[in-house]
């Protein structure tokens, strides 16, 4: 699904119009954007959570040459989907 295809869906599923769906979709990626570039997680019950997770410092190779790298530290998003998603999609 890509973001057209979610905006015609919650226009459908709320019965509002793709205008009126395409700015709360966007409103909801920002207000979600904004929350975890500060750190927040985000929590949707019933479909999952949302969290800024640190990945430490690594030694790696280059597969190209072969020679040792430093991967950088970095922020990553992780997403750990609900026990009911999880069983939605399990079936």
């Amino acid at each position: 699904m890509n973001k057209i295809e979610l905006i015609n869906g919650v226009a459908i599923e709320a019965g509002i119009s793709k205008a009126q769906a395409k700015a709360a979709v966007d409103a909801a990626i920002k207000v979600m954007t904004t929350a975890l570039v500060k750190g927040d997680k985000i929590a949707l019950v019933g479909f999952g959570t949302l969290a800024v997770q640190e990945k430490a410092e690594r030694k790696g190779v280059n597969p190209s040459t072969g020679a040792p790298i430093t991967i950088p530290a970095k922020k990553v998003v992780k997403f750990k989907p609900s026990a009911e998603l999880a069983e939605k999609v399990k079936q």
